[in-house]
C-alpha cells in the first residue's frame, strides 16, 4: 500500500534501523557528523561545516540517500571465503541489492576467462598485470571512465594521466545521465551548470520541478520546497506519475512538517512520457497569449526570440494537447501561476535529458525561463538536479573526451608538455568499439559501467570483448558479475570519509566544498589518488616531466588544478583557509550570459510525435526510494507502495485492454530485447498508456538510441509489448543463440529473478 505522504516517522524509523545495523546511533552519528561531502547527490550537505549542514548554513540537513550510502561503507569486509564459495555464474544470480550488501572489498581480485571464481592476488600483482597491459598496448586501444563519487584530485590526475599515456578516450557517468543538461544549458546560456545558488531556490516564489522525483532521489530539496510553499509560493511539477512525496511530504528536520505534514505541489501535470516538448511549448505560448512575456529583456538580453515567438504563433493548441498528453486548461493553470510569479527557478532531472529530445527538452525549459526574463536575476532560473556527489566536479576537472581550449593550453603549458589531439570517444562510442574489438583495455574510477548502460545484453558482449578490464570499487555491484573482460580486476579503493587525505567537491551549485576525510575502517583499500598516481608513475616514468609520486600528496594536485582550471583559482589556498568557495562565472544575478555575444539564446524545433504502435506501451525506468543511481539498499520501494523490483506497473484501464489481470506474471518485449517472469502491478498514480520499471534491471529492454546532439541514451520513452506468460509462447533466440530462461538461476538467495535475452 502507497503511503499518503512522503519523509515523515517511516525516514526516521529508517534512520534507528540502519543505526542498529552499523553498531548502534553514536557510531551512524559520528560518521554523517564527520566534515565530508555527502556521497550522495549533489545538493552539497557536508564540507567544512561539517555532516547534515547545507550549503546556506542549516542543520540538521540528512536523508535516506546519505543513510544508505554510509551504511553500506560501514559495512564489514566481504566475509572470507566469500569468492571461493561463489562462483561468477552464481554472483551473476545475485540481485543488485544482494551484491551491495556482501560486504566492502578489501583485497584486489581477478576473473580469467576460463575460470570459475574471482580469486585475490596482492597488491604488487595487480599492479603488475595492469602495468603490462598498458604498456603494450597503443594508447587509443583504452578508455577511461569516472564516476561522480570520486574526488575532484582523483579525476583531475586520472584524466591527466590517460592524456598523456596518449588517448582522449576519457568520459563519464554524465554521458548516461545529464549530459543533455549540458549541452542544452550551453546553447542557451554558454555554460553548462545551473544559474542559480542553494538561496535562489528557497528565495524562489515559484519552482518547476520537471521530468523527476526528487522526494524519493534528492530528498534534502524537499525542504527547499516546503518553504517555498510556507513562504506563499508554488510548486508546478511536471511527472508522468504522481509521485507522493511531491503531493505532500514530512520534513524530519522541521517540527511542524514532521507532524502535519507539507502541501508540496500546487499543480501536477501528467503529461505522456515523451510529451514534455509539446508540454514545455504550451505553457509559453500561454504567457504569450496572457501579455506577460517580457519584451523589453528579449529584446536587450536574448537572441532568438523572433523565431521563437513566430514557432508559438503557428503551434495550433489541437497539436499540443494531443502530442503532450494535457489538456489544455490544465496547462493554463500552470503558466496562469508562471505569469504572476516574481522570482521563478525551473528544475529537473533526468525524466527531461533520457530522451532522443533530450537537448532540446533543455532548451525548451530554457525558452520558457528566458520568455519572462527568469534567468539572470537572483531568486530565479535554471537548475539541473545532479544525481552524484560530484558528477560536475568531475566534468570540471577534464573528464571529457575534448578538453576545453583554455584547460588543454594552461595544462601543457604548466607542465610542459604536449597532449594528444586525436578524437576521443564517449561512453557509449567507447562501448561501441569495444564491441567490435577496437579498444582491448578499461579503466573504470568507481561506479558501475555495466548497470549504467541501455541494452544490457549488448553492454555484456561489448565488455566481454575487452581484453583486460579494471575497476576500482569499495564494493561489489552487477559489473562485476556481468561486465567481465577476458581479464578483469577489481581493486578495492576507500570511501571518501576513509582518504588519508582532504579532497574536494563540487555541488551542483557550483559550490566547491572540502572533505577532511578520517580513518580507515578496514584493512586493504587505498586510496584513489595514491592507486592512479602509483600507476601513472609505473607508466609513464621517465617519459614525461611530471613527478608521479608527488602527486601522490592531494594538496600537490590542487595546487596544480588551481593553475590550470578557469574558476578553481581559490584550490591554490584552500588547504590554509579551509574556506569552501563558489565558481565564478556561473551563477548569473544579471543578465549578462558566457556566451560569445554575452546574450543568451532561445531555440526554435519541432515537436515530435508522441510514440505509439499499437497495443504498446511507452515505458521509463525509473529509481526506487531504496537506491542510489545503481546501488540498490531496499528491494522494497515504500513510496510506491512495492516490495520487490521484478515488476511493471500499469495503469488498471491498460491492464484491462491488454487481459491482462493485476500480479500476474508477464513477457515485456522491446526492440533491444525481453525479459520474463515480470509481475504486472495495477498502478493507478500513472498515466494511461504508460509504465514503469525499475533501472537498472530493466536495461535489458532500453535500444541503444541516443539523443544525437549529447549521446544521452533515451531510457525513458521505450515502446514495449506486454503478453501473458504462455507456456506454448515461442522464445526467439538472441543474437548469440542464447535463449530466455524462466528458472532461477542457482546459488543465489534471491527471489523472483528476472530473466533476460
Amino acid at each position: 500500500m502507497r503511503p499518503n505522504h512522503g519523509g515523515g516517522w517511516q525516514a526516521v524509523f529508517y534512520t534507528w534501523r540502519k543505526a542498529r545495523e552499523v553498531g548502534g546511533i553514536r557510531r551512524l552519528w559520528k560518521a554523517m557528523r564527520s566534515k565530508n561531502a555527502c556521497k550522495t547527490c549533489a545538493l552539497g550537505m557536508g564540507g567544512q561545516a561539517g555532516g547534515m549542514v547545507n550549503e546556506a548554513g542549516h542543520f540538521p540537513e540528512v536523508c535516506k540517500k546519505s543513510l544508505q550510502a554510509m551504511a553500506a561503507d560501514m559495512q564489514g569486509a566481504i566475509r572470507a571465503g566469500f569468492f571461493e564459495t561463489y562462483s561468477v555464474a552464481q554472483l551473476q544470480a545475485f540481485s543488485p541489492r544482494e551484491l551491495e550488501s556482501s560486504g566492502r572489498l578489501t583485497q584486489p581480485l581477478v576473473y580469467e576467462r576460463g575460470a570459475q571464481h574471482y580469486r585475490s592476488i596482492t597488491w604488487d600483482e595487480a599492479f603488475d598485470r595492469l602495468v603490462a597491459r598498458l604498456k603494450a598496448l597503443p594508447a587509443d586501444e583504452t578508455f577511461w571512465y569516472f564516476s561522480g563519487r570520486s574526488s575532484n584530485e582523483a579525476a583531475f590526475l586520472l584524466q591527466m594521466f590517460a592524456r598523456l599515456y596518449g588517448t582522449n578516450n576519457v568520459n563519464n557517468c554524465s554521458y548516461y545521465c545529464h549530459q543533455a543538461s549540458g549541452v542544452g544549458l550551453t546553447s542557451v546560456t554558454g555554460s553548462g551548470t545551473a544559474t542559480v545558488k542553494l538561496e535562489d531556490l528557497e528565495n524562489a516564489d515559484l519552482v518547476f520541478v520537471i521530468g523527476g522525483n526528487p522526494a524519493s532521489n534528492h530528498p534534502r530539496m524537499m525542504r527547499s520546497l516546503m518553504q517555498v510553499r510556507r513562504n506563499g509560493g508554488h510548486v508546478v511539477v511536471i511527472n508522468p506519475a504522481i509521485e507522493v512525496g511531491l503531493v505532500n511530504f514530512a520534513v524530519p528536520s522541521d517540527v511542524r512538517s514532521m507532524l502535519f505534514g507539507s502541501p508540496i505541489s500546487s499543480v501536477y501535470l501528467q503529461p505522456h512520457i515523451g510529451g514534455d516538448l509539446a508540454l514545455l511549448t504550451g505553457l509559453a505560448k500561454r504567457i504569450v497569449e496572457l501579455g506577460a512575456a517580457d519584451q523589453q529583456f528579449l529584446n536587450d538580453f536574448c537572441d532568438g526570440a523572433p523565431q521563437f515567438l513566430q514557432l508559438l504563433d503557428e503551434t495550433p493548441w489541437r497539436e499540443i494537447e494531443l502530442k503532450s498528453g494535457v489538456a489544455r486548461d490544465e496547462i493554463f493553470r500552470a503558466a496562469d501561476l508562471y505569469a504572476r510569479a516574481k522570482r521563478a527557478i525551473f528544475a529537473w532531472t533526468m525524466g527531461i535529458t533520457h530522451h532522443a529530445n533530450g537537448v532540446q527538452n533543455v532548451q525548451a525549459i530554457g525558452n520558457l525561463a528566458l520568455l519572462r526574463g527568469m534567468v539572470g536575476r537572483p531568486g530565479a532560473g535554471l537548475l539541473p538536479i545532479r544525481g552524484h556527489s560530484n558528477v560536475q566536479g568531475i566534468g570540471s576537472m577534464g573528464v571529457t573526451p575534448k578538453l576545453r581550449d583554455a584547460v588543454f593550453e594552461r595544462l601543457q603549458q604548466h607542465f610542459q608538455v604536449q597532449l594528444p589531439t586525436t578524437p576521443g570517444l564517449d561512453t557509449l562510442g567507447c562501448m561501441e568499439q569495444a564491441s567490435i574489438g577496437a579498444l582491448k583495455l578499461g579503466v573504470c574510477l568507481g561506479g558501475n559501467l555495466y548497470g549504467s548502460n541501455p541494452d544490457a545484453r549488448f553492454a555484456r558482449q561489448s565488455l566481454g570483448a575487452l581484453e583486460t578490464l579494471a575497476y576500482l570499487s569499495t564494493t561489489l555491484n552487477t559489473g562485476h558479475a556481468h561486465g567481465l573482460a577476458k581479464e578483469t580486476l577489481i581493486l578495492p579503493v576507500l570511501a571518501r570519509d576513509e582518504e588519508p587525505q582532504p579532497t574536494t567537491q563540487e555541488s551542483m551549485f557550483n559550490y566547491v566544498r572540502y572533505s577532511d576525510g578520517g580513518p580507515q575502517r578496514l584493512d586493504g583499500p587505498r586510496s584513489e589518488v595514491e592507486i592512479v598516481a602509483d600507476l601513472a608513475d609505473r607508466v609513464l616514468a621517465g617519459t614525461t616531466p611530471i613527478d608521479w609520486r608527488a602527486m601522490r600528496e592531494a594538496r600537490n594536485i590542487r595546487q596544480a588544478i588551481a593553475k590550470i582550471v578557469p574558476g578553481f583559482e581559490e584550490l591554490a589556498e584552500i588547504d590554509r583557509t579551509r574556506q569552501e568557495f563558489q565558481i565564478p562565472g556561473r551563477t548569473f544575478h544579471e543578465p549578462i550570459f558566457a556566451t560569445p555575444s554575452r546574450r543568451a539564446r532561445l531555440h526554435t524545433f519541432t515537436i515530435p510525435e508522441l510514440q505509439t504502435n499499437g497495443d504498446q506501451l511507452r515505458l521509463m525506468t525509473v529509481r526506487s526510494e531504496g537506491q542510489f543511481n545503481t546501488v540498490v539498499y531496499e528491494d522494497y520501494d515504500v513510496y510506491r507502495g512495492q516490495d520487490r523490483r521484478d515488476v511493471i506497473l500499469i495503469h488498471p484501464d491498460d491492464l484491462r485492454r491488454l487481459g491482462i489481470a493485476p500480479n500476474e506474471r508477464v513477457i515485456v518485449r522491446s526492440s533491444a530485447g525481453e525479459l520474463r517472469n515480470v509481475i504486472a502491478k495495477s498502478y493507478d498514480a500513472i498515466r494511461s498508456g504508460n509504465a514503469l520499471m525499475y533501472y537498472p534491471e530493466a536495461n535489458e529492454l532500453v535500444p541503444r538510441s541516443v539523443d544525437p546532439a549529447s549521446r544521452t541514451p533515451a531510457f525513458k520513452n521505450v515502446l514495449v509489448d506486454v503478453l501473458p506468460m504462455v507456456a506454448t509462447l515461442p522464445t526467439p533466440a538472441t543474437e548469440n543463440g542464447a535463449a530466455l530462461h524462466t528458472d532461477d538461476a542457482v546459488g543465489s538467495p534471491s527471489r523472483g529473478k528476472l530473466k533476460a535475452c
